[in-house]
């Protein structure tokens, strides 16, 4: 396995992981996310692994953030924005190299820390957290309301 951070964001098997991850948003929204996150390499890593074939089979974006993050005690904390696996990979330890590459990016940024979040119902992503060493920190429920 090989991991890489893409320098641009023309890349085909960025793109394609992404909306693998994230299939709500539109190719355009991908497109500029991503244009966003190679201009400011000081604050948005991604890395993408490939396998032996070169074949694109995961992927893992992480942040720099400087505001609060719930169940963190530092800042800078490094935060796990998004992560997927191509399902053919799962298990075979791809997950764990990504996290621990973004790990090493986290640290070289000034990092002590690293966050994440997933939903209340979204037991296999909690599962997958814990199998790559985070321990849950808190549960929250957000509320809202509309000001007439």
């Amino acid at each position: 396995m090989n991991i890489y951070s893409p320098q641009t964001f023309a890349q085909p098997d960025w793109l394609e992981l992404r909306m693998a991850l994230w299939p709500h948003a539109s190719i355009e929204s991908h497109q500029n996310e991503m244009m966003q996150l190679v201009s400011d390499q000081c604050r948005f890593g991604q890395f993408i692994a490939r396998d032996e074939q070169h074949a694109a089979i995961g992927l893992i974006e992480v942040s720099v953030r400087s505001d609060y993050v719930n169940g963190t005690i530092s800042s800078p904390v490094a935060f796990l924005e998004g992560i997927y696996v191509k399902p053919s990979s799962r298990g075979n330890g791809v997950a764990r190299a990504l996290v621990d590459v973004a790990m090493r990016w986290a640290s070289a940024k000034g990092c002590s820390e690293f966050a994440s979040d997933t939903s209340i119902e979204n037991r296999i992503s909690q599962e997958m957290h814990i199998r790559l060493g985070f321990v849950e920190t808190e549960r929250v429920v957000y509320f809202k309301r509309k000001i007439e």
